[in-house]
């Protein structure tokens, strides 16, 4: 073995990855700075996408890959390689990462509300939608080459969530001027990564962050073949191996094989059952994910034919997009490019993928008992069968019943059969039409310094209970139409009241006028609980 490494290492291919030498395969993983995760050997390949210093790796079929530890000068991926001799490419590419956060769906109403969308809630795990999409970006992307797109109104807890997982970079949150579809969306993305260094020959993965992904190494490996198709000059996607004949996705057919991936033949709108029957027994269509791959040099060639109104707002900074934002047509990313562009790949992923589209959705991904119950929360089941129980408030009950779904939230009760789930949307709707408040918001909601829930609400007043985090701070606000009074729990608060600074203990109260200037800050060691009493004629979220 010794004797073939200095015979390897002398050949005059020794500066470039060497496909076999004497039955071994030379594998190399790129190494750069910072780095997210280790490196993970998965059908003798590296799961890496990075560029920087290498390790080789030596591979035989009858041994596991061995690093023979030597450092080298940085080595190209294989794919660009290829490009860089049908001059392509011009130098070595990075991957960038786009990370969608906007949205208001409310299909797991009443958990999900428009104040507070699904890729904010912990449905699956212990972490929020989006804390696990950021996890898994995290292996194939560093965090200073992210970005995560989102409105306003969500900032601050993308954020709060965002840290909990990684410390952010300044630029890592994007926001958008207003919801004007995905495509829009992944452009304002794109030029926030401009600013940043990214060129035309650089790799951007962009996902969504309200998915269920139970096998990130899996996930991983896809988005690395995706990328393999990306060098090659294509836009790439990951399709869904289904399960099932499902008829709430679009599909994609299956074309060219190119090894693992293939070209893109078609995209097909969400089939009636008979056609997706026949989609799942042919063997050739996939479920379309939403996720994109794709290099910067590719996108605008391809922008430029597909979406040349969106095309014409390209590299111009983020400054002058956002201020033409309004100007643009609200359209997906699959309707501007990806349906309409000539080069499509697709790579099959199967990797326990869900959007967790409605309740039955999630009872499929959650684990189940012998009777095909899933329970979250205080639930207690006797003699029932196949139900999904959500109930996180208070001890939910259900015996002697079949087939049903019932989501308890402190001031909604949802209860419908297995099967009808996707009529959330119809009920919403009838909600709405009512002006219910429970549609858009919720009683019980997290922010960056803490959490309060409504206790009571008729119209002129509102009872909230809050509790503020050790060392975190409610920022400065302004109330026209409403006044408060605080009062104090537990803890030690520090409150400004018209610039000026005072402290409250436990018992103690703070009347707030309207229009005075008001903050709190926790500065003890424990929770601040407090009680705030809010009334007024108008009561919401924007009175500022």
């Amino acid at each position: 073995m010794a004797s073939l490494l200095i015979i390897a290492l002398k050949s005059k291919h020794s500066k470039r990855p060497l496909k076999t030498m004497i039955g071994l395969n030379l594998l190399y993983a790129h190494y750069s700075e910072p780095r997210s995760s280790a490196q993970e050997v998965s059908g003798g390949k590296l799961n890496n996408f990075e560029n920087g210093r290498a390790r080789l790796y030596f591979f035989c079929p009858f041994l596991y890959p061995v690093p023979c530890g030597l450092p080298f000068c940085p080595l190209e991926e294989e794919g660009t390689a290829r490009q860089r001799k049908r001059g392509q490419v011009k130098a070595m590419s990075r991957s960038y990462g786009i990370i969608l956060t906007g949205g208001s769906g409310t299909r797991l109403w009443p958990r999900s509300r428009e104040d507070l969308p699904k890729q904010f809630l912990a449905l699956c795990g212990p972490g929020t939608l989006l804390q696990d999409t950021l996890r898994r970006m995290l292996n194939v992307v560093p965090i200073n080459r992210m970005r995560a797109v989102t409105g306003a109104q969500w900032e601050a807890l993308v954020a709060h969530q965002a840290r909990e997982v990684v410390p952010l970079p300044p630029d890592f949150i994007v926001q958008e001027p207003m919801a004007r579809g995905t495509a829009p969306a992944v452009l304002l993305g794109i030029e926030s990564l401009r600013e940043a260094g990214a060129g035309e020959e650089d790799v951007v993965i962009v996902a969504p962050s309200d998915h269920i992904v139970q096998e990130p190494a899996a996930f991983s490996h896809a988005l690395e073949l995706a990328v393999q198709a990306a060098q090659e000059g294509f836009m790439a996607t990951l399709g869904v191996v289904p399960s099932h004949p499902e008829t709430g996705f679009g599909y994609i057919k299956k074309g060219t094989p190119h090894g693992a991936w293939f070209e893109a033949e078609g995209f097909v709108e969400k089939p009636d059952l008979p056609t997706a029957e026949a989609y799942l027994k042919s063997g050739n269509y996939l479920w379309n994910s939403g996720v994109f791959v794709f290099a910067l040099g590719t996108l605008t060639r391809e922008m430029n034919r597909t979406a040349p109104d969106l095309a014409a707002q390209a590299s111009r900074g983020t400054a002058f997009l956002r201020e033409a934002f309004p100007r643009l047509p609200s359209i997906s990313f699959d309707c501007a490019v990806m349906e309409r562009a000539d080069r499509v790949a697709v790579t099959p992923l199967d990797a326990g993928w869900s959007d967790v589209g409605s309740w039955d959705a999630l009872h499929d991904v959650l684990e189940r008992d012998d009777q095909d119950n899933a329970v979250v929360g205080d639930v207690t089941l006797r003699g029932a069968r196949n139900c999904l129980v959500d109930s996180r408030s208070r001890l939910t009950v259900l015996n002697g019943v079949e087939d049903l779904v019932v989501v308890d939230s402190p001031d909604a009760l949802f209860v419908t059969r297995r099967g009808a789930s996707q009529e959330v949307r119809a009920v919403v709707k009838e909600l709405k039409g009512r002006g219910r408040r429970e549609v858009s918001q919720i009683s019980e909601s997290s922010r960056p310094w803490g959490s309060y829930r409504v206790l009571h609400e008729d119209g002129r007043h509102r009872v909230k209970r809050s509790v503020v985090m050790p060392g975190r701070s409610v920022p400065l606000q302004t109330h026209r139409h409403s006044t408060e009074r605080w009062i104090v729990l537990h803890g030690t608060a520090r409150a400004t009241l018209d610039g000026a600074d005072s402290f409250l203990h436990e018992g103690m109260e703070l009347f707030i006028p309207r229009n005075a200037p008001h903050g709190l800050e926790n500065c003890g060691r424990i929770d601040l609980e407090l009680i705030v009493v809010q009334d007024g004629e108008y009561l919401g979220p924007d009175d500022a």
